[in-house]
């Protein structure tokens, strides 16, 4: 077996090229903290992008960086940091959930796997903030869309493309984000002791309201322990942040605790803890105490979602939490086995949705789809794609579904939406 290494983006052309002309399959790598999504390769060959790194440009008054595709994420992030700026999406971070380290993604993988975290209500995900790229594709081609300004693409917008597509169309070698300024002050409220049901109709009910929460989550009884070293304690916690200037937050707060008044004892929480408990959320962390339950990452309807979790439980022994006002629910499976036609039938009945197996043992990675398999039509444009970018399916080969089906991205809505 063997790895390649480029550091320039001319080196990832020739070695792509090399690899087109010789129809030799590549794993394409940044730091591997997401190698265990997707179904298990089997390749001769590594591009790892490790040392295409850094950052490229970064004007904080334009509001935009760019950096090469396998510059850390956590870099990015220190150095956003300190000019009071961030991304404001908040990527999450697979490592600690896969058994790996923190901080071991690149800004490359936030794109290719279309990140984002607990304030995807307002912020959207990876997608909704992509400027532009240059990448290689399986052709061996080089290639770019977009720019550095928010208002500079004509024709295909291939940027947003590239997200969601986890390596199977094309090789990023650069990316440029449009960043935001960081709030100054973040509040979040917690609401103690509602069952799923409750709490999906009070976060509702905040959402609803114009204290314009930035994201609604909620921990079931005992799950809620398992955030921000346990400092939220052992009762179910629905949980409600605020962010902007100190006294707007001040005002949202106190209209959200007369609207929820009587829903249930309501706690004040900020500062680090705060941080770190949507940290947590963000990151899967109530699931990261193992490798032998597979783990959910299921996107449907909020007001369907803890039905959905009911009915489940009535089949098979599952842990839950919700992030995205009840949107996104996050599913260990306690007794090993990914129940994968049991839980995708759930959320078909209970009004559709995306399921995607975020960890798993290589075996069942194999023999049960990853991604939410994709309808007859979705599947055919997927192939068309595949085949005009990667014809030769030399670029992660059977990652995202069967080579022999060529259906390689996934499911186009959940791109959108995860």
């Amino acid at each position: 077996m063997t790895t390649f290494t480029p550091s320039t983006a001319a080196e990832t052309l020739s070695t792509v090229a090399w690899a087109a002309a010789e129809d030799s399959p590549l794993e394409i790598l940044g730091h591997g903290s997401k190698r265990g999504i997707g179904r298990p390769l089997q390749t001769e060959h590594t591009l790892d992008l490790s040392k295409l790194s850094g950052v490229t440009l970064y004007e904080p008054a334009e509001l935009v960086l760019s950096a090469k595709a396998g510059t850390p994420l956590a870099d990015i992030e220190s150095l956003l940091a300190e000019n009071g700026q961030q991304l404001t999406f908040e990527p999450l971070d697979y490592g600690p959930l896969l058994g790996g380290e923190l901080g071991r993604g690149t800004i490359g993988g936030v794109l290719a796997a279309n990140l984002c975290g607990p304030r995807r209500l307002k912020a959207g995900a990876a997608r909704d903030h992509i400027l532009g790229v240059a990448a290689v594709s399986g052709r061996g081609e080089a290639f770019k869309s977009g720019g550095r300004v928010v208002k500079n693409v004509t024709g295909y917008d291939l940027s947003k493309l590239m997200a969601n597509s986890w390596g199977t169309l094309a090789i990023l070698t650069d990316v440029t984000f449009k960043v935001l300024p960081s709030a100054e002050t973040e509040v979040t409220l917690a609401l103690r002791g509602l069952l799923d049901d409750h709490a999906a109709a009070a976060m509702a009910l905040a959402l609803g309201s114009s204290a314009e929460v930035s994201s609604a989550a909620h921990l079931p009884e005992r799950v809620a322990a398992r955030v921000a070293g346990g400092s939220l304690g052992n009762a179910a916690a629905t949980l409600l942040r605020v962010e902007g200037f100190g006294p707007s937050v001040a005002y949202r707060i106190a209209a959200l605790k007369d609207l929820l008044g009587n829903a249930g004892p309501l706690e004040e929480i900020s500062g680090d803890v705060s941080h770190s408990v949507w940290r947590d959320i963000r990151d899967c962390a109530p699931f990261a105490d193992g490798l032998e339950k597979p783990v959910w990452r299921v996107s449907m309807a909020p007001a369907q979602g803890h039905q959905m979790v009911l009915a489940l439980r009535m089949q098979a022994a599952a842990d839950a939490f919700y992030d995205w006002q009840g949107g996104l629910i996050w599913l260990r499976m306690e007794h090993g086995d990914p129940e994968a036609d049991l839980l995708r039938g759930l959320v078909r009945q209970y009004g559709g949705g995306h399921a995607t197996l975020v960890r798993a043992a290589p075996s069942h990675r194999a023999a049960v789809p990853v991604f939410e398999p994709q309808a007859p039509q979705l599947a055919a444009l997927s192939a068309r794609l595949k085949a005009e970018f990667d014809p030769k399916n030399i670029l992660n080969p059977g990652r995202m579904a069967p080579a022999a089906s060529s259906a390689t991205l996934g499911t186009a809505t959940e791109g959108a939406a995860s």
